[in-house]
This record gives C-alpha cells, structure tokens and sequence, in this order.
C-alpha cells in the first residue's frame, strides 16, 4: 500500500493544496465535530485550517489507490474539508460516484469551487449537519462500496455512523476510519468497531484504520502496519 511512485494526476490536487496553505482568507465556519460541546460559530483563517484538516498526501493518496483498485461504484465520504482528499478518491475511479458530507456551508462552498476548477463531475456534496444529511441519504436505498470517515472524531458519533452506513453495505465494502489513536475516545470506537461481529479484517495503520467486512474472509483477523 505504501507505494510512493508519483501520479502525475495529483500533481493539480498539490498545487492547490499549497495554494490552501498558504491563504490568508478568514472564513465563518460552523464547528459540528470533536472540539466543540456546542454548535457555535468561528472566524478562522482558511491555511490555518487546511494545515490541521487536510489528510496528508501519503494517505490521500492511499485512498485514491484504494478506489483504482477496487473500484466502487458508490463511496462516502464524511468531512469534505476543502475537497482535496475527495478528489483523490474520486478520481480514483472515474465511473464511480462519491457521496461527500460537509458541516461547515463555507467550507462546502469552497470545495464546490474545488472541483469545478479541477474538472471532477463525479462527486455531489451534501451540505450540513451529519446527524440530518445522512439519515436522508441512507434512507435513498443507496447501496454504499467504500467509505472514509473523517468527520467526527468522537466516539458515539463515530460508532452510530458506522452502524447506520452498514445498513447500506455491499457484502464486499471497505470502511476508512480517520485518526483511530486521536483520543481514548476515538480508540475505545476502533476496538469496538474491530469486535463488530461484521468486520472480518482490520488494519492499524495508526493514523488510519481500515475495515473489511466481506463474509468470504472466514476468521476474524487484525493487522498492524508500519506506514
């Protein structure tokens, strides 16, 4: 999985990437997610926040791979952030759609202006508060082949996410869990998601944790890995 031969096709995905980093603008963002007991809203500057939001290229790039070689026709994502790590995805397999998820309207809006400018059309955003966006989702009968969660990092909410998308597996989907060792909470979720009586394969990768639940896999197995 660590292959770190370049894509020439990331190399717009960086460029905006640094761009982000580097921007000065102050945005109003709604904080729906761990570090914050209330909804409340935020001035923040836009490269302060793509410097703590944005996953690094090695594990955007991961996902990316990950959707070239599967292939799912249908992928969420939840925490859309600027749109760079769903960009990677997405174009991972071009034929397939991305379902991506965003709190924050400013921040939504600018990953619109994301993928536009980069010329992705396979990724429709749904915007606002997970605990209403998704269950209108779900209840669309959308049969879901691979998902990233990055979105909330506490464990309750991270626990019923993962409950609610399994409604909609397919028997052969693949779940991401972001920043599975962030907190005692955000471990105590990944234990219990490993111990689901579903998941038949886990991978520690430390920052990220993977999850298979495909019943052709007969014993239970967990992997840690240097990445």
């Amino acid at each position: 999985m660590n292959d770190k031969r370049l894509d020439p096709g990331h190399a717009a995905f960086e460029a905006l990437r640094n761009k982000l980093l580097k921007d000065t603008r102050m945005i109003e963002v709604e904080d729906f997610g761990a570090g914050s007991s209330v909804i409340k809203s935020n001035k923040r500057k836009v490269g302060s926040m793509a410097a703590t939001s944005l996953k690094p290229a090695r594990f955007a790039k991961l996902l990316h791979r990950m959707a070239a070689a599967y292939q799912p026709a249908k992928m969420v994502e939840l925490g859309t952030s600027f749109g760079i790590t769903s960009a990677y995805m997405a174009s991972g397999n071009p034929a397939g759609k991305l379902f991506t998820f965003e709190g924050a309207p400013s921040v939504a809006e600018m990953a619109r202006e994301h993928f536009r400018a980069l010329g992705i059309k396979n990724i429709e955003l749904f915007e606002g508060d997970f605990n209403h966006t998704l269950p209108v989702f779900l209840n669309s009968n959308q049969q879901i082949d691979f998902v990233f969660i990055d979105g909330n990092h506490r464990k309750e909410p991270t626990l019923r996410y993962f409950s609610n998308l399994l409604e909609n597996a397919s028997r052969s989907c693949v779940f991401v869990f972001d920043d599975i060792h962030w907190s005692t909470e955000m471990e105590e979720a990944w234990k219990e998601i490993q111990q689901h009586d579903r998941v038949m394969l886990s991978i520690d990768l430390f920052f990220i944790g993977i999850v298979y639940i495909n019943p052709d896999f007969k014993v239970k197995q967990h992997f840690k890995i240097r990445f």
